[in-house]
């Protein structure tokens, strides 16, 4: 079949037929939804509203007042009203199911739901391959999200078809070069579950030379080892005539008829987290419509072709070099999904895993479970041959950021973080009214011991001005020299996923170039990891970094300081203590040498970039503070900044402007009535939980 050349578009029970034509050939010509050149999100998703016309804040005072109070109309700043994204339920999939199996026959066969069809012209094509039900609508509930991404095609198996798995390896291999060639500069993305997932190792080994991007969820490479070969047996020896069906048969592999099939239905074939939310009524049908798409004898070919594409796979893992993310359920009840990851791991070189540790065997049937964001905060997403952390940049949907900020609820409400901001007459105002809207900005300050100051400022950017920081973060939180001890790459995918970039001179160039608006810490590692009683020192380079190349792009540089890291926690055991100690000694140099060294031709303190944790002793929590400065233009100042001495200059006027805010708010938390913690909890037992606490006076 040329699938290439001939797709059936299902969507439910609609079918829309085309002849002679790719898929590729379906792109709808659409802006990329909030791709907005400086980094903000507007509310209607394709517009920016600005907080102050044109970036400027008036010079008549009651105006200017006035804007202060305002809020930005836009969708994240109302988090506790939003919903969730429109996704389709479980009782979808088995609806959808009940049409496809009636009208059911032929060969395999490519189709890409209707609501897929809003994608932009340079995406990349996703290939879905299906697990053991073969229907292809595994991913029914991620459709309408990734068909704004992706081309998305999915593979239909009729549950009559005997299609052997050597054969379903090429029918997917015609397709990935038959398109390699329509669009040889973009990647193809193979998603594959269970049985998909055996198929998309063999197509990648058998095609080195083509760019895939593998997602494999609960890959089968583990059936050798899995309860389901029991079943095989079993299934040969019963005879045609008894018409047992799938319920039934999990019957007799159980001991118990009653107890154990409504178990086995409900925990291997069902997704865990829905179970609780469907209704007595649909789930009673649920095993009628598993039988109706697992017959007997397609149970038997099914595992039998299980049995096949786990040999063959796992024989042609060693030439397997492609890009990898694997998706493993904590609760996988038909497959040793845990210990199976950990040995794909080992075996393919460029291979990253996620574990959700509630989740069943049907990972993309969950509720908790999102594709498209395991995908961004991975930083699986491209649409070349190599990833561009800054074109490729996809930003959090609100529901996302939703999820992202409930996350650090806690730690926004235990702190309640003052933020002030300086208009362009010098006057000190609470909030950010005095942050520039237009990009592209540049903020540059000191960082916290572990980084404290990250989340409650980057939310409140986003939410109170609807601008996304983008952070010049180290290469550790992106990629590895090599396995060991270092915390597990999916610890930094919430950092990924709001914009982080691991620093580089390319990196910053194209975010300036862009009209972004910019994290940098110049202190970096050395600065987060300091040690004791060096909490709200600068430990900047010598020589400048930053000015010659934002004045190339006339940015503004914001300094800012932030204080409160004393007042949530001691720092007991340091780098010093620890390196007195051999094994942490040892321990140390190998943590270090996992992750891409910086700085290493630097002078002085910034150089030690040893990565270690510091011990910290929890305090009650106090408050955090911050105070960022007036911006400073460098608009028009690229040829006088390209003298260095005067680049050294403004060099260190932005750090000493930093070292003034922080001396500012470290005195003025002084005469903080509510710098503790009880007196923050009274006032908003009588006010409210949102309500903005009070502070000093400005």
């Amino acid at each position: 079949m040329a699938a290439t050349r001939a797709c059936q578009f299902l969507a439910g029970s609609s079918v829309m037929s085309t002849s002679g034509n790719s898929g590729r050939d379906r792109g709808v010509s659409l802006s990329r939804r909030m791709a907005v050149s400086t980094e903000q999100i507007s509310s209607a998703a394709t517009t920016t509203t600005s907080f102050v016309e044109n970036g400027r804040l008036s010079e008549k005072k009651t105006k200017r007042r006035k804007e202060e109070s305002e809020l930005i109309s836009n969708v994240y700043w109302n988090l506790d009203e939003m919903t969730e994204e429109n996704r389709k339920k479980l009782k979808d999939y088995f609806e959808e199911c009940k049409d496809l199996i009636r009208s059911d026959g032929g060969p395999p066969r490519w189709f890409s739901p209707l609501e897929c069809g809003s994608h932009t012209p340079d995406s990349p094509l996703l290939l879905f391959l299906p697990g053991i039900d073969g229907t292809g609508l595994g991913l029914i509930r991620h459709h309408h999200k990734l068909g704004k991404i992706f081309d998305l095609w999915c593979l239909h198996i009729p549950a009559k078809d005997r299609t052997s798995f050597a054969d379903l390896v090429k029918l997917v291999e015609r397709t990935v070069r038959s398109e390699c060639e329509r669009s040889p500069g973009r990647p193809i993305y193979l998603v594959g579950e269970s049985l998909g997932g055996c198929i998309a190792l063999d197509v990648a080994a058998r095609n080195p030379d083509i760019d895939l991007v593998l997602i494999l969820a609960n890959p089968a490479t583990s059936f050798n080892r899995s309860q389901l070969q029991s079943l095989i047996p079993l299934l040969e020896l019963i005879p045609d005539q008894l018409l047992l069906n799938l319920p039934y048969m999990l019957n007799l592999v159980s001991g118990d008829p009653l107890r154990m099939a409504w178990e086995n239905v409900v925990k291997g074939l069902l997704p865990l987290q829905n179970v609780g939310v469907i209704s007595s009524q649909d789930l009673l049908g649920m095993p009628q419509v598993l039988a109706d798409m697992l017959p007997r004898e397609t149970l038997l070919w099914k595992l039998q072709l299980l049995k096949s594409a786990s040999a063959s796979a796992n024989s042609h893992l060693h030439a397997v070099k492609v890009q990898a993310l694997i998706l493993c359920s904590g609760k996988d009840q038909l497959l040793p999904s845990q210990e199976e990851v950990q040995r794909l791991r080992r075996m393919l070189p460029k291979s990253e895993i996620r574990l959700f540790e509630e989740s069943g065997h049907f990972l993309f049937l969950e509720d908790d479970v999102d594709l498209v964001t395991s995908i961004k905060g991975a930083s699986f997403y491209r649409r070349g041959k190599y990833l561009d952390y800054v074109s490729d940049y996809i930003p959090p949907t609100p529901y996302e950021f939703k999820k992202i900020y409930e996350s650090n609820r806690w730690v926004v409400a235990a702190t309640s973080p003052v933020m002030l901001s300086t208009l362009e007459d010098g006057e000190v105002v609470r909030g950010l009214a005095g942050i520039p809207s237009e990009g592209p900005v540049l903020y540059v300050g000191y960082h916290m011991l572990l980084g404290f100051e990250l989340a409650p400022m980057v939310i409140q950017f986003f939410m109170e001005r609807n601008i996304l920081l983008r952070g010049i973060a180290h290469p550790m939180m992106f990629f590895r020299l090599r396995e060991g001890n270092m915390v597990d790459l999916a610890a930094f995918d919430t950092f990924r996923l709001m914009g982080a970039v691991p620093v580089s001179g390319p990196n910053f160039y194209k975010l300036l170039s862009s009209k972004s608006h910019v994290l940098l810490y110049p202190g970096g590692v050395r600065e987060a990891l300091h040690r004791k009683g060096e909490e709200y020192k600068l430990f900047w380079p010598e020589r400048s970094e930053f000015v010659r190349m934002a004045s190339r792009f006339g940015t503004k540089i914001v300094p800012f300081g932030v204080v409160g890291e004393d007042d949530v926690g001691e720092l007991v055991f340091d780098y010093n203590d620890q390196m007195h100690i051999p094994p942490l000694r040892s321990f140390i140099k190998e943590l270090t040498e996992e992750s891409v060294q910086l700085r290493t031709d630097a002078n002085g303190e910034v150089s030690n970039q040893d990565v270690h944790l510091p011990g910290v002793l929890p305090k009650l929590p106090g408050r955090f503070y911050y105070y960022f400065g007036k911006p400073i233009e460098t608009e028009g100042r690229k040829q006088e900044l390209r003298n260095s001495e005067i680049s050294q200059e403004l060099y260190l006027h932005v750090k000493s402007e930093v070292e003034r805010c922080m001396a500012y708010l470290k005195e003025k938390r002084e005469k903080d009535p509510y710098r503790n913690l009880l007196p923050r909890l009274l006032y908003r037992a009588t006010h409210g939980f949102t309500a903005e606490v009070p502070t000093f006076e400005l």
